[in-house]
């Protein structure tokens, strides 16, 4: 059967970059990350202290970053930012309190757009983010459209910073994803939409298996389809 594009977009803390990894690892796939590049760009801007109203001063930055994903020993797909692993530093409540910011400018989103529709060309990918069925690939033959309870995704996102050595209240991060929610349903520039021809996903109740096999099956009845 002829590979296809799985576009997953969703909320924050809905388990999109688990399932989109472990789509791809089922399926053979390619997986890519966009949230973890915007979060890339929101490390560089924070690092070179670039300000987000100057747009001499955000082109020149872009101009600036080279991402890549490496894969380390493990098989691991690893954000690499001018060369260096930046994997668990993006992954931080600073970078995820500026992240969104960050994504609704123009600039941002025309500069990672471009090199995500690069990485797409050949097919056979499994790309989240926010905007990839509605901007990045219209035409992806599967659209899946995450979402979860909040309070659930609040306590997911805990128990993973928890993980990392990172405590924080819960309180803060309910507050963190209710700011991205709002600013990434509102901005001017690819807002956060769910695509008529999407297929819900809520994974407020169900294990991470759970949501692999099920994007999984709709993968396959997408390829069955289109191979007739």
């Amino acid at each position: 059967m002829d590979k296809i594009i799985i576009a997953i977009d969703g909320y924050s803390s809905c388990g999109k970059s688990t399932t989109a990894k472990g789509v791809a690892a089922s399926l053979g796939y390619a997986y890519i990350d966009t949230g973890a590049m915007y979060r890339a760009v929101t490390l560089y801007f924070h690092e070179k202290h670039v300000s987000l109203s100057d747009q001499s001063d955000i082109k020149q930055a872009l101009s600036e970053i080279n991402i890549e994903f490496r894969r380390n020993k493990f098989g691991e797909n690893q954000v690499h930012l001018n060369g260096l692993n930046v994997e668990n530093e993006i992954r931080k409540l600073y970078v995820a309190n500026k992240v969104s910011e960050v994504s609704a400018i123009a600039e941002v989103r025309e500069a990672l757009v471009n090199q995500q529709r690069k990485m797409g060309q050949k097919r056979g990918v499994v790309m989240d983010g926010r905007d990839i069925a509605s901007v990045v690939f219209p035409d992806a033959e599967l659209k899946v459209f995450m979402t979860a309870d909040p309070t659930i995704r609040a306590q997911r996102r805990q128990i993973e910073l928890m993980a990392k050595g990172e405590m924080l209240s819960f309180e803060d991060i309910i507050a963190n994803i209710e700011k991205r929610d709002k600013i990434d349903t509102t901005r001017k520039e690819s807002p956060l939409i769910q695509v008529e021809d999407a297929q819900v996903v809520d994974t407020s109740h169900m294990t991470l298996d759970e949501q692999i096999e099920m994007v999984c099956i709709m993968a396959e009845l997408t390829m069955s389809k289109n191979a007739k």
